[in-house]
């Protein structure tokens, strides 16, 4: 219990203290004008309220990711707790603000146009094409979920067919509708309801007495999987994930003071990395111990385990939480996912959004592309999702760093999380099931030596200079 407790009040600490650093080394200036009040177009640019902000970039970023991945995560033991709270506080939460911030200071800017700026033209042309690629399938895999969830909730004439119907329309208008119209109004609704389950089941285990295990090293996985970088992978949302900071720019484009930032994009984060802890303490304590969790996984899965718990632990309450959160979560993070997409693609090819016709120009080709993708058995390209996730964290961790190098900050804090999210993913392809399966010691060295190979680089190019973009002449500003 001490080990749980500690690692929440690490992430409070990591607000206070290191978000507050960050804030320092970024240089956020409240007297500048943001893109929600320079460029207002009352669809992608308007001026919402913080605390909506907060709560829609919660929801944005957190979904079920925290609660699915902590379980599975919570697999390898209370190991699991040093990474989210360790991750959170110096590799996610980062991530999340610097990127947020970058992109608010680049007229709320995609997250493929600020990587090709800082890694050049041909890094922005793949990561066009991969993000949208990725947003596209984020969007489908949550359409079937919820569909048959729905379904088996109604009547049978409603079935999976006429469900993913319905989400498929709703995804469309929160596409192509002014943002504070749909999402605006229903995301704080489940973002709360995100934050009340967790808190609710946080103190359950602790008032109720349950067992939660202290922080050890040791790997329990049943399977045996190692931790490095399997541990890395499996909790993503809750530690550190790409897809996070394709979210960002969503927000950046309606916040209205740069002050922000510090509680909407770090603060997110650490509040995610809380729910996270909480359910990787729930995983264990909850069925006593990793075989029970372990069992319970096998016999219904994620969504099962999550029922399971918040419905004893919290009672009917637990029961419609949980079912929101399973039904609800999964959707918000699809709808967004094709946002994103839609303005990818408007910044690629510079398409200013303002007219209707002009975003059901671009909306209507990635639908089309969504709905034949659900006749698609995928199964295969998707279990590869949770590594092209942690890559895309890497890539962009990479473009903080060569911006904060850039524009002579302490680049250290966003190259040495660069650095491990690089070995991690290069050694989960080496050495994963359907990747080239190399034994855990082999994979993991060369792991480590890409690693060096990167580094080396970097410091190379950082001595050599980096071209004419330097300090405040790249128009992000100087560090105050």
């Amino acid at each position: 219990m001490y080990s749980f407790l500690g690692a929440i009040l690490f992430l409070l600490l990591g607000y206070a203290l290191y978000a507050r650093y960050l804030a320092r080394l970024f240089g956020a200036d409240p007297a500048r004008v943001t893109p929600a009040v320079a460029s207002a177009d009352g669809v992608d640019f308007i001026v919402m309220p913080p605390w909506k902000v907060f709560l829609i970039q919660l929801l944005n970023i957190a979904g079920l990711g925290p609660i699915f991945g902590a379980l599975q995560g919570a697999l390898f033991g209370p190991v699991a707790f040093l990474w989210i709270a360790l991750g959170s506080v110096f590799a996610g939460a980062v991530h999340d603000y610097l990127g947020g911030m970058i992109s608010l200071r680049q007229n709320g800017a995609s997250l493929s146009e600020i990587q090709g700026r800082f890694l050049g033209l041909g890094m922005q042309r793949a990561m066009r094409f991969f993000t949208l690629l990725m947003m596209v399938l984020v969007g489908v895999v949550f359409v079937t979920g919820p569909a048959k969830l729905l379904a088996s909730l109604t009547p049978a004439t409603l079935d999976t067919t006429f469900w993913v119907v319905v989400i498929f329309l709703y995804y469309f208008l929160a596409t192509v509708l002014p943002i504070d119209m749909l999402i605006g109004r229903l995301y704080p609704v489940f973002g709360v309801a995100l934050m009340v389950m967790a808190l609710g089941v946080g103190g359950a285990l602790l008032l109720k007495g349950y067992r939660i295990p202290e922080i050890s090293l040791a790997n329990l996985h049943p399977q045996k999987l190692p931790i490095f970088p399997m541990l890395f992978i499996t909790i993503a949302c809750g530690a550190i994930s790409g897809f996070h900071a394709t979210q960002s720019p969503l927000m950046a484009r309606c916040m209205a003071n740069e002050r922000l930032g510090r509680p909407i994009f770090y603060g997110a984060m650490i509040a995610e990395g809380v729910i996270a802890l909480v359910w990787a303490a729930a995983g264990m304590a909850f069925y006593r111990g990793i075989p029970g969790l372990d069992q319970a996984l096998a016999a219904s899965g994620p969504g099962g385990a999550v029922h399971t718990i918040t419905t004893t632990l919290l009672g009917t309450t637990g029961g419609v939480l949980a079912m929101l959160g399973v039904i609800a979560c999964p959707i918000t993070s699809g709808d967004t996912a094709f946002r994103s997409a839609r303005l990818i693609l408007a910044d690629a090819l510079g398409i200013a959004q303002g007219p209707i016709s002009r975003r059901l120009l671009l909306a209507l080709p990635l639908f089309a592309a969504g709905t034949a993708l659900t006749f698609v058995n995928f199964e295969v390209i998707w279990r590869y999702f949770a590594w092209a996730n942690q890559t895309l964290a890497a890539v962009t961790l990479w473009a903080l760093a060569v911006f904060l190098a850039r524009s002579g900050r302490n680049h250290w804090v966003a190259t040495l999380p660069a650095l491990l999210m690089s070995a991690v993913c290069l050694a989960y392809i080496l050495q994963a099931p359907g990747g080239l399966g190399l034994g855990p010691r082999l994979s993991n060295s060369l792991a480590v030596g890409w690693a060096a190979v990167l580094m080396m680089g970097f410091l190379g190019r950082k001595r050599s200079g980096w071209g004419p973009e330097t300090g405040g002449r790249d128009g992000l500003g100087s560090p105050s």
